[in-house]
């Protein structure tokens, strides 16, 4: 009863509040985004999100009551786990938008590699935890990029390149809280820059086309035409924005595409103006600042780690997404964290909250 008891005291519920109101404020703008749609895949949206975001709720408890040292104990499982569903996507994946094949049909679809950046996070905290005071060892930081080499890889060749950066931020702010080397950083930046041309060249063309038109927007008016309208967005939205689901403007009037997904943020910006996309990087920005409390509260080395993870991702997710809508990255295909359609996203993001809070329960004293 006391152990109860304390499990609800030690609940961290700014985090939880926080993440619920951005699921509810995104249920918002993905109805506006998509009404009325004549498509069905776009008609059922909003309901889809509802679905996941009570599955995830209840994946978020179930983590947050299951001791995360058990899961860091059954990391070989948890990785054999991710690789079989990553070579089911391969071999009998579900093709989406430009021939990409990343998601498994299961009576509801589920993106796997959404999925495995939960799952890495645990696998590869515990390979550091058991080895984080020997960091300084190239074989130990060698290891830790093959760990990751082979999910990321089945990521990679999808095709998904924003989720298999997203793999490679995890592995980076692990091994930096870890306490990588300078001078291992500057080898691994000799590396990325030795292997950028050939990863170049091994992407489709429509990812070769989205960096292309960021570097030459006049190359491909058709490419760069969104991105201009997402610019028209933000700027028309002003500081207070038009209204919720404004008849008038980009989003209403259809000139912006898949506005309920990747350039939900434009969406945003329209409707709300200035102050209602700083208030959505305002509840972003908490929840990353209670991963962080998490982490400096946490127990062990992996629970220190898990935060770290979950945080990166959130992260640097946020920053993509903002930026590829502002058009100073490229496009990406990066979920808004929490806002952005996406079920499987949403669910994954859960998952890693839940993770959080078995952390926060079992702050050290």
């Amino acid at each position: 009863m006391r152990q109860q008891g304390s499990f609800w005291r030690n609940f961290d519920w700014i985090l939880f509040f926080t993440v619920g109101a951005l699921i509810i404020f995104g249920l918002l703008m993905i109805s506006s985004a998509t009404y009325g749609a004549i498509d069905d895949e776009l008609r059922t949206r909003v309901a889809d999100q509802v679905t996941y975001a009570f599955i995830g709720m209840g994946v978020m408890f179930a983590l947050a009551s299951f001791d995360y040292k058990l899961l860091g104990g059954m990391h070989v499982w948890l990785y054999l786990i991710m690789v079989i569903l990553l070579l089911l996507v391969r071999f009998l994946g579900v093709e989406g938008d430009a021939g990409a094949q990343r998601w498994i049909n299961f009576g509801i679809r589920i993106q796997p590699s959404e999925i495995g950046k939960i799952l890495i996070i645990v696998t590869l905290g515990q390979y550091l935890a058991s080895r984080y005071q020997r960091i300084g060892e190239l074989r130990v930081i060698g290891g830790s990029l093959l760990h990751l080499s082979l999910p990321a890889g089945l990521v990679f060749i999808q095709p998904n390149l924003g989720t298999t950066i997203v793999f490679g931020v995890i592995w980076f702010s692990l091994v930096w809280a870890a306490g990588l080397k300078i001078k291992h950083i500057l080898i691994f930046l000799v590396i990325l820059m030795i292997a950028a041309p050939i990863v170049y060249s091994q992407m489709q063309p429509y990812q070769r086309s989205r960096i292309d038109t960021f570097l030459n927007p006049e190359s491909n008016p058709e490419t760069y035409f969104n991105i201009r309208q997402a610019a028209i967005s933000i700027g028309s939205g002003g500081v207070l924005g038009k209204g919720y689901a404004a008849p008038s403007g980009q989003n209403r009037l259809r000139f912006l595409r898949v506005r309920h997904t990747d350039f939900i943020f434009s969406v945003i910006s329209e409707e709300f103006g200035m102050v209602g996309s700083l208030s959505v990087m305002v509840l972003i920005a908490v929840v990353v600042m209670r991963i962080i409390r998490a982490a400096s509260l946490s127990a062990d080395a992996l629970g220190t780690f898990i935060c770290y993870g979950v945080a990166a991702i959130i992260f640097f997710q946020t920053f993509v997404s903002l930026g590829m809508n502002l058009g100073i990255l490229p496009v990406t295909g990066l979920t808004l964290p929490f806002v952005s359609s996406g079920g499987t996203s949403l669910l994954s993001l859960l998952a890693g909250i839940g993770l959080v809070e078995g952390v926060v329960v079992r702050r050290k004293r």
